[in-house]
């Protein structure tokens, strides 16, 4: 049964945000709000808490997970970024967007697309998140969440509680939020491109 915090989104309580990162430290898979929707989250070594995000989403190796964190320095070990890609991400972060970018070789093949070695990375805009982050002193890997078979992302914590209330081990409550994804833009190359149109605008990227 998932423990569930409600937590103010504007001044998180510190006292469940130290229990929150002890969640998740010790493997736990968190639910967890965003500046678009509502994700799935757990510690960066945790090859079990990666196959449950798998199992409850029905993902393939082929998808893309995500690496949040608070500030790109934090992300500098895992992904590689040039200079024009470092500009590009700085202009539109924190914000509701997912960068794809080649991973660094330390990162483990299980959090990468097997065929280009790529990974997700994500700087939300959203205090929670933040001083989660923080307080863990590094990323969480991380899926948008969103349902087999569903095209839309999860956006009402209460909802969340009553379908994954034994799939996860926290629900993070803030309220109702967009139940959009984010905006995903390929930069692991030097063709940008956007691979999902969510919440994040693009049009003076076209």
């Amino acid at each position: 049964m998932a423990q569930y915090f409600n937590i103010h989104a504007q001044t998180p309580q510190r006292r469940l945000i130290i229990q929150a990162a002890d969640i998740v430290r010790s493997g736990g898979l968190v639910a967890y709000p965003t500046d678009s929707s509502y994700a799935l989250g757990c510690h960066l070594d945790d090859k079990k808490a990666v196959e449950r995000i798998r199992r409850i989403r029905k993902l393939d190796r082929h998808h893309n997970f995500t690496l949040v964190a608070s500030e790109l320095k934090q992300v500098a070990q895992f992904a590689k970024i040039d200079n024009q890609q470092y500009r590009l991400i700085k202009s539109l972060a924190p914000g509701p967007y997912t960068f794809i970018l080649n991973a660094k070789r330390l990162v483990p093949n299980r959090l990468v697309h097997p065929k280009r070695r790529t990974i997700g990375v994500r700087l939300p805009d959203n205090n929670i998140v933040r001083e989660l982050l923080d307080e863990l002193g590094e990323p969480i890997m991380s899926s948008s969440l969103i349902m087999p078979e569903e095209s839309m992302a999860l956006g009402d914590p209460e909802e969340i509680r009553a379908r994954l209330e034994h799939d996860v081990d926290l629900v993070i409550d803030s309220g109702v939020v967009t139940n959009q994804p984010s905006t995903v833009i390929d930069l692991h190359d030097d063709n940008l491109r956007i691979l999902r149109q969510g919440v994040g605008e693009i049009d003076f990227l076209l």
